[in-house]
């Protein structure tokens, strides 16, 4: 059940069921199921009208929303996206969230910190979480190119949004949501003022792409590249902690 406190004694219920699909990805499934029913009934084109059903399946298949059980450690900052980790560096913060805002609300600052990219296929959940419990100080839409969002230079040339959280102690996060080759379009569920839980849905971008998220100065990841994360769940980082992590692939 959705708001169920669950910890590592056992309590709380395990339950497994079907996830939701969102109510963004409803309307484009409908249409699908309709055009497959239309050319496999009406037409009588059943290879393409089968064809048609499967995508549309897919569809909503992209476009589910499972339920999450989302740490609740006051320093964890959790994975904004389902998906792998592609990059992990140092680099300045974006430069739309250095300088204070028009309504006096203090920048990230130009130091470099470190950066963790998630890139999302077409196969992973795209709806997209807080990383962090806050108020939403800043929210920036940049129009861009739509290159392979894998790429090291997608965070700086595609269409992308920004997002900046708040903590009540004043520690300040930054996110970026970025479109890929097919995602075409980003869709927040938040705006500016908006008060979050860590974890929160707070948008989603449609068919493929990649989420960067700026840890606070002083703070390492917790994750190795190559490692799969999980939107809610993950712990990426702990506020203040450092500390050189390895991994063996196998």
């Amino acid at each position: 059940m959705s708001g169920e406190l669950r910890d590592n004694r056992g309590r709380g219920e395990a339950e497994w069921g079907l996830p939701a699909v969102h109510p963004e990805g409803r309307k484009f499934g409908v249409i699908a199921i309709g055009v497959a029913l239309f050319f496999g009934l009406v037409v009588g084109w059943e290879a393409l009208g089968w064809l048609l059903a499967a995508l549309s399946a897919g569809i909503f298949a992209f476009f589910r929303d499972p339920e999450r059980v989302v740490p609740q450690g006051d320093n964890a900052i959790v994975s904004p996206a389902d998906g792998q980790v592609s990059l992990i560096a140092q680099v300045p913060p974006p430069v739309e969230m250095q300088n204070a805002a028009e309504d006096g609300s203090p920048g990230l600052g130009s130091d470099p910190v470190t950066r963790i990219s998630i890139f999302m296929s077409v196969f992973d959940v795209h709806i997209n979480r807080s990383p962090i419990a806050g108020t939403i100080r800043r929210i920036i839409y940049v129009p861009g190119r739509f290159m392979n969002a894998d790429l090291d230079k997608a965070s700086d040339d595609n269409e992308r949004q920004h997002m900046l959280v708040e903590r009540a102690d004043g520690t300040r996060i930054a996110f970026t949501q970025i479109a890929g080759l097919v995602a075409r379009r980003i869709v927040p569920f938040v705006k500016p003022g908006d008060i979050v839980a860590a974890g929160q849905r707070i948008g989603l971008i449609r068919f493929g792409s990649r989420v960067d998220i700026y840890l606070p100065a002083g703070t390492d990841a917790k994750v190795l590249l190559g490692q799969r994360v999980i939107a809610g769940e993950t712990i990426l980082a702990e506020i203040g902690t450092t500390g050189l992590l390895e991994g063996v692939n196998q």
